[in-house]
């Protein structure tokens, strides 16, 4: 083997045992990580929660919800004991989020509701009933021609310390329309990442006017920056949908659509 070729071959082995994650068709699989069950593509109606799941009177309830018919894949993995289910979800929370997209819902612990639920009701997988504090959940839509594909993500610990990582495709059949987060996962998102990234939005749109303004006033102690074209219009816009003027300030990051920052 010649030297260039020996030094390729080399760091790509360097990378692979670095990076916590490898990538097959798209989605995120946690490294040295089992498959224990798998799903092709088939077509389906899917329901995907936008609130913690509770049942009452034997039937689940939920606030909101995205449901439609389009193909769905999934993928179990059981995690290797020395890697936590929080480090795999956040580890491939991030690398979703870097290709584009955003979340709709997400939640931690309890704020998900009751665990065995989300095992048997949403994923139908009896090896995802865990405790309702050990598991995460979170629904991305992606951005651009992408903005049909919805990709969710949820681990659980149960009892036997056994950790589990679900990651689930679905693409739709028919247009999703406009599908907006809750204000809880935009104010988590910012809280935990300290950037909002909406490629997909130029000029300020009422409905994301009135999100983000909901979002943000849940901690009226919280001030951003708002970058891209129309970054001026979406502060003018903001302020007069309740949020105080000296917690927004105009940005020059380069983005595409509106990009919001965190101020520490």
């Amino acid at each position: 083997m010649n030297t260039p070729l020996l030094v390729k071959c080399t760091l790509a082995a360097w990378l692979c045992l670095a990076s916590p994650l490898l990538w097959a068709g798209s989605l995120p699989v946690p490294i040295d990580a089992k498959v224990v069950d798998e799903r092709p593509a088939l077509e389906q109606e899917r329901v995907y929660p936008l609130g913690g799941l509770r049942k009452i009177s034997g039937r689940l309830r939920v606030d909101n919800k995205v449901e439609s018919r389009g193909l769905v894949r999934s993928v179990t993995y059981e995690l290797p004991p020395e890697r936590t289910a929080r480090e795999a979800f956040n580890t491939a929370r991030e690398a979703l989020q870097a290709e584009g997209g955003y979340p709709l819902f997400w939640c931690q612990g309890r704020d998900c509701g009751e665990a065995s639920l989300w095992g048997n009701e949403v994923f139908n997988n009896a090896r995802l009933n865990g405790g309702d504090e050990q598991q995460a959940f979170i629904l991305l839509r992606r951005s651009a021609e992408e903005s049909n594909t919805l990709v969710s993500l949820y681990s659980v610990t149960r009892g036997n310390r056994r950790a589990y990582l679900h990651v689930e495709e679905f693409v739709a059949a028919a247009p999703l329309g406009e599908l907006l987060p809750t204000p809880a996962t935009v104010l988590h998102q910012l809280r935990d990442t300290g950037v909002l990234d909406y490629p997909d939005l130029t000029a300020p749109q009422p409905a994301w006017v009135a999100l983000l303004g909901r979002s943000l006033n849940l901690d009226s102690t919280l001030r951003a920056t708002l970058s891209g074209s129309e970054a001026e219009r979406w502060r003018e816009q903001l302020v007069a949908a309740g949020v105080r003027s000296a917690r927004l300030e105009v940005g020059n990051a380069a983005t595409d659509g509106l990009h919001l920052e965190l101020i520490r």
